[in-house]
């Protein structure tokens, strides 16, 4: 008797961890696309943009399993055992998760499971929120002379598990590296508060809403202002935040722009 997982796949089915990106269906990937087309049932994320179900046949059964953060959201515990039902009964199983799946989309969890049960399983990877927001805005993650690194964090952390040491990071990113804060509108007086402790108030930060979406929103300003800059500009989830030293050619500009309109 084979005890191999792995080996067993054939006969227990095979389940495809699709990035679906960040919402615009032309930042789809060409396997994303072909994975979505063959699929026979498609379980989809909340954060997956309609357009990208447009590659779905007609035939493919969709089954919203949405999941953000701060909302009420499918048991993960049933997304599990739904994926590996539908995939040992034979269907071609696509889950299709907003940016990438290994990228706060708890595709590891996932894999880890349907792996255990001897389920074969592809990742695809897709155009994660953090980059989307950071392009949207025409800015880069690294720069030689400003950002030697990016650091992607998320701002909402497990359901009783440890919290993040703010400070702690905000002395890694004075490095030279750029936060990117995923999750994280909610938080943001934690966030604010504890960069504060090590980071200058003055560091420019940017919130990117709907990032890559017709609907896109966005602020640009300093951390010390981070809290009111969201309740400003109503920005809600999903958003990222976006803090450090990249941010300063945008900063000025946005600072010309309304001395401009304000002459």
């Amino acid at each position: 008797m084979n005890a191999n997982p792995v080996a067993s796949a054939s006969v227990c089915g095979r389940v495809m961890l699709v990035g679906a990106g960040p919402g615009d269906p032309e930042l789809l990937t060409l396997k994303a696309v072909r994975a979505i087309r063959r699929a026979t049932v498609l379980l989809v994320d909340d954060l997956v943009g309609e357009g990208v179900l447009h590659y779905a046949r007609r035939s493919t059964r969709i089954v919203h399993v949405g999941k953000r953060g701060g909302c009420q959201s499918t048991p993960q515990a049933f997304i599990h055992q739904l994926m590996l039902r539908e995939a040992q009964s034979g269907e071609r199983v696509v889950r299709l998760k907003g940016g990438d799946p290994l990228v706060f989309g708890r595709g590891g969890e996932e894999a880890e499971y349907l792996r255990a049960h001897g389920v074969e399983v592809e990742v695809v990877n897709g155009i994660t929120a953090g980059l989307a927001a950071a392009t949207a805005l025409q800015i880069p993650l690294t720069h030689r002379e400003h950002a030697h690194g990016v650091i992607l964090v998320t701002g909402h952390a497990k359901q009783g598990g440890a919290r993040l040491h703010w400070p702690t990071l905000a002395a890694a990113a004075a490095q030279g590296l750029t936060l990117v804060i995923y999750m994280s509108v909610t938080t943001a007086a934690e966030v604010q508060s504890g960069l504060l402790r090590t980071m200058p108030a003055s560091t420019p930060v940017a919130v990117v809403q709907h990032a890559s979406l017709p609907q896109q929103r966005h602020a640009i300003g300093v951390l010390g202002e981070l809290v009111t800059l969201i309740a400003q500009h109503r920005l809600g989830s999903p958003a990222i935040i976006l803090i450090g030293d990249v941010l300063t050619g945008l900063q000025q500009l946005t600072a010309t722009d309304a001395q401009m309109h304000a002459a």
